[in-house]
């Protein structure tokens, strides 16, 4: 076997909040019928590899579930395989420790490379690439550079190189970048450099991939970049989230319609979509088993969504199975999967931008947030930067109106 693919996908995803309040970041559903995790495998499995483990943690069920034993993604043959990794004594502290206590998987496949990913960012990208420049410099370490503005770049990890891509320093979120090479948390190891950077720091409990591997690889050992021009994004945040979603209803973003390059996930088995006589849809992305009776517009919504008659939803994004009565408005908004909104509903309006009072951080852009499992009344009226959580079971939202800032646990 030449690689093993390893994608870190325990991650909680405190900035998406709701959305990750009851699933794992890369289990968060996302253009309509994936989640993100869909865009990792699919690039694994696209670039020609298919031995995977995937490191999971942090509330794994519904990302178990999703990915069964691989078979959308043709990993269930007998040449292939998925695997999924969980803690076992401890909780994984830092990323270079997750893989620290999965060493031991690493060794037993005895693989020559070992590809690193996340399992949260969305992009399109053929591994098989760059595992064959790390061949060509004899590379131990070889890590994903997206080229960004340099007026951007102090919000990343900074990549130096010479005029041979070969690294000679690393500067995490610089205050004034010389490079603008920006990490995209992408490694190719040479195996036995891996586990020998592994071992070689058993003193630190939260041992972490940017703050102790990679400086340490860049002093002693042959550390290149490899250099990635196209579609890159991390949604960690709403509006990285909204914005994502959103690009991909357009032409100038991510392809999903590339035939040679496919996003494979696991889907269900639900009808054509059903677009009624008083319909109008624009500029937006529907997916199977929708009944649109209103207007859509620059908005993704995904399977089973239903859209009431003179009801208009702008600018949003929908979860599963998300039900919009008749007359209602609804811009600017993220809905999580199974809610009922009610009749001549108004979610997402006025001028007042005040941020989110519980948590300013994320949420104060204008957009709103509601979670799973609500139904809420006839005739509410939500304004801006607004947080509903969600519900284990289906339960009713009295309240009539919700002012700009609040939140409703």
């Amino acid at each position: 076997m030449e690689t093993l693919a390893l994608i870190l996908a325990g991650g909680r995803g405190s900035r998406l909040d709701i959305l990750s309040d009851k699933r794992s970041k890369p289990a968060v559903p996302f253009a309509g019928k994936f989640r993100i995790i869909d865009f990792a495998l699919s690039n694994c499995t696209n670039s020609g590899i298919f031995q995977i483990g995937i490191l999971t943690q942090y509330l794994p069920l519904s990302l178990n579930e999703h990915i069964g034993v691989g078979k959308p993604w043709d990993l269930d043959r007998r040449d292939s395989f998925v695997t999924l990794l969980q803690p076992n004594n401890a909780w994984y502290e830092g990323t270079a420790d997750a893989i620290r206590k999965n060493i031991e998987f690493v060794k037993r496949y005895a693989s020559k490379y070992v590809l690193i990913l996340s399992g949260d960012h969305i992009y399109k990208m053929d591994y098989s690439k760059m595992i064959e420049q790390h061949k060509q410099t004899g590379a131990d370490l070889t890590i994903a550079a997206k080229i960004v503005p340099l007026e951007e770049a102090s919000r990343f990890g900074i990549l130096e190189t010479d005029s041979n891509l070969k690294i000679q320093k690393f500067v995490e979120k610089p205050k004034e970048p010389k490079s603008n090479k920006a990490s995209m948390g992408i490694y190719v190891f040479s195996t036995q450099a891996l586990i020998d950077a592994i071992e070689s720091h058993p003193d630190i409990p939260d041992l972490d991939f940017g703050m102790h591997i990679i400086p340490d690889m860049i002093k002693n050992k042959n550390v290149y970049a490899y250099e990635y021009y196209d579609y890159w994004k991390d949604v960690g945040t709403y509006d990285s989230y909204v914005e994502a979603n959103l690009e991909l209803c357009h032409d100038t973003a991510l392809d999903l319609y590339d035939n040679n390059w496919k996003i494979y996930t696991k889907s269900e088995d639900l009808p054509p979509v059903k677009v009624g006589e008083t319909a109008k849809i624009s500029t937006s992305l529907i997916s199977n088993g929708c009944k649109i009776d209103g207007e859509v517009e620059n908005s993704v919504l995904s399977p089973g969504v239903v859209v009431g008659k003179n009801s208009v939803v702008k600018n949003s994004v929908i979860l599963n199975d998300v039900i919009i009565g008749e007359n209602c408005q609804i811009c600017d908004t993220i809905i999580d999967k199974n809610t009922t909104i009610g009749n001549n509903s108004v979610i997402g309006t006025g001028d007042d931008r005040t941020p989110n009072k519980d948590n300013p951080k994320v949420l104060s852009s204008g957009l709103n947030v509601i979670g799973k499992k609500l139904i809420l009344p006839e005739g509410l009226v939500v304004e801006r930067n607004v947080r509903i959580f969600s519900s284990l079971n289906p339960k009713t939202i009295t309240v009539k109106h919700i002012k700009s800032g609040e939140t409703l646990k």
